[in-house]
């Protein structure tokens, strides 16, 4: 458990005081003044807890552990002060969002047990923090991994989308970066309950009867409602929902990249990956795919940059023959993986993820799977813009 405190006053003495009597028991660093303290913070931190001083130059405690608190949210603010009237209490609680306000002078005693309850609350965020994003990044493997299952070829895709919408995101300069990730990610999930035949007209073009369309059309809504319950993921549902829709008139204009705007924003991100995937997809150079897009009026131009500076690489393939054992990630399936019974595994064509080598393991080691299998071995390079 970190124990990291920095004091922050502009009284050299009292830091020095604070030295003497705490640094036997905590890690302490001290600032003599707020702009100190918050080049401090910044090179040297995290700290665990901040304890700052009302009255300073340029600008007072409570604005100083504001600026704190949104340089990191996790660090625990007190204000120690001689100026103990009741507005200012006030303003450090509503505005620095203090844990604890003490007045000077205080008692070591007093000082030593609001640091340790500080410390303690500390811990009590960050553990809560880490807990949620254990869990989170846990329910995203487990659906990652059941799309790699049960359809290959999504996973597949969806790997591709996610790169188109990170670099989008990250060109951009956009914050909460992983959300836009995630949407890509899971974007294809609903696709498990989608029939295999539907999907094969989908990817061949092919029309649609109204009940295959009706199918089709809901897989967004169906990975909504599997995420919508996984704290955090709120926003990231909604925006997986939305893709299929029609852009609004605000995904051409600039009022796009206010922060607000989170979910259209990724819903944006969202329908120029896919698209671009398609026509990718469908062999059209990168170049024109971009122009295609562009020419169609549907996506915003700032987007169709970023999305052109991508580092897309094509792949080359070899043939090989291999064992269960020999298979890795690399790989792609060149026949179908069938048992010795003739139950399909993996068709033609799919690529290999870790869960479903597991899987082909298994059932080599217990049904039994004809050997060598043909497999494609992937290398990448960076493909021409045309």
């Amino acid at each position: 458990m970190s124990r990291r405190i920095l004091f922050v006053d502009d009284e050299p003495k009292i830091l020095q005081g604070f030295e003497r009597q705490l640094s036997s028991r905590f890690e302490i660093q001290t600032a003599p003044g707020p702009e100190l303290g918050m080049q401090i913070f910044v090179r040297d931190g995290p700290f665990a807890v901040v304890v700052s001083d009302f009255r300073m130059p340029v600008m007072n405690g409570i604005q100083f552990l504001s600026e704190i608190r949104h340089a990191n949210a996790d660090t625990v603010r007190v204000m120690l002060t001689g100026q103990a009237d009741l507005n200012t209490a006030i303003a450090a609680v509503n505005e620095g969002r203090i844990f604890r306000f003490l007045t000077k002078p205080c008692p070591t005693e007093v000082l030593t047990a609001a640091l340790d309850a500080a410390i303690e609350q500390h811990r009590l965020i960050t553990s809560e923090r880490e807990l949620l994003e254990k869990t989170l990044r846990g329910s995203i493997q487990v659906l990652t991994e059941v799309l790699s299952l049960v359809n290959p070829g999504a996973f597949s895709r969806a790997c591709l989308i996610r790169k188109y919408a990170t670099h989008m995101a990250t060109r951009l300069k956009l914050k909460n970066v992983w959300e836009f990730e995630l949407a890509a990610m899971l974007c294809q999930l609903g696709y498990i309950t989608v029939p295999q035949q539907v999907l094969d007209k989908v990817a061949a073009h092919e029309k649609l009867s109204s009940d295959e369309n009706a199918v089709f059309s809901a897989h967004p809504a169906v990975t909504e409602r599997l995420l919508e319950n996984i704290p955090r993921l709120e926003t990231v549902a909604r925006m997986i929902r939305n893709q299929s829709s029609a852009p609004s008139l605000q995904e051409h204009t600039d009022a796009l990249f206010d922060e607000a705007n989170v979910v259209t924003m990724g819903t944006a991100i969202l329908r120029a990956a896919l698209q671009f995937d398609r026509l990718a997809g469908d062999g059209k150079p990168r170049r024109e795919a971009l122009t295609h897009m562009r020419r169609s009026g549907w996506f915003n131009s700032r987007l169709l940059d970023a999305l052109e500076t991508a580092d897309i690489q094509s792949l080359e393939r070899k043939v090989v023959m291999v064992r269960v054992n020999e298979l890795n990630t690399s790989m792609i399936a060149n026949q179908d993986i069938c048992t010795s019974k003739g139950v399909l595994l993996l068709p033609k064509g799919e690529e290999l993820t870790t869960p479903m080598i597991e899987r082909l393991r298994g059932f080599a080691r217990t049904v039994g799977i004809p050997q060598p299998l043909s497999v494609l071995v992937i290398t990448s390079t960076h493909a021409p813009s045309a």
